[in-house]
């Protein structure tokens, strides 16, 4: 190799990074399953009917402030953004710095905020950007494996940030996260959709 030559990759690196572009932004997926399962719950993106479902019972209409926890690289982000309106918000909540290093770069979109934190600090993130309150939150998370005393905290502090008339949109494979919701939301909508991998669970909890 000549001075100024830049040495190639070794191949098993090469043909990662081949993959990776191939991919998109499904490996940046799996590869966030890979690292967090606990906090990721999915090894595969949601489907289009579940997503289609999940949202089928939001308002865009009174909608202006959309939070959602886990985007993860944005399956449910894009189809929320395609729907709401155009002086509406959505910000979008994760622990995994990669994710929210992607969706910045690839959502351009002024209604758009990605924010690295805690589902549990859901409050100050909302009041951070202008808003008393959230009119819909949106959660994959799966909140049976989260750490001891987490799901708790999330539950009740997207409780006290929904407005009335507000919901929680809980999508997970089982439907043992709907004791957890009943503590805090008198009322939940049961859904459930069979083309997903693995099936969805679906909870819509209103704040009445």
């Amino acid at each position: 190799m000549t001075s100024g030559e830049v040495a190639p990759l070794p191949l098993i690196p090469r043909l990662r990074a081949k993959l990776v572009r191939a991919l998109g932004p499904t490996a940046l997926f799996l590869k966030g399953f890979a690292k967090h399962p606990v906090m990721v719950g999915a090894l595969v993106p949601s489907s289009r009917r579940t997503i289609d479902r999940v949202l089928s019972k939001v308002d865009w209409e009174q909608c202006r402030l959309f939070v959602e926890y886990g985007p993860g690289v944005g399956t449910f982000s894009r189809p929320v953004l395609q729907r709401m309106r155009r002086d509406a918000r959505l910000v979008v909540i994760d622990t995994n710095a990669e994710f929210i290093g992607y969706l910045s770069r690839t959502i351009v979109d002024p209604r758009f905020s990605a924010v690295h934190a805690s589902a549990s600090d859901v409050e100050a993130i909302v009041a951070a950007h202008g808003f008393d309150h959230a009119d819909y939150v949106l959660s994959g998370l799966p909140f049976t494996t989260l750490p001891p005393g987490v799901g708790q905290e999330i539950m009740a502090a997207t409780h006290r940030v929904l407005r009335s008339g507000g919901a929680f949109l809980v999508y997970q494979y089982t439907a043992r996260a709907r004791a957890l919701m009943r503590r805090w939301f008198d009322r939940i909508d049961e859904g459930y959709e069979p083309i997903n991998i693995p099936p969805c669970v679906i909870s819509w909890g209103w704040k009445d």
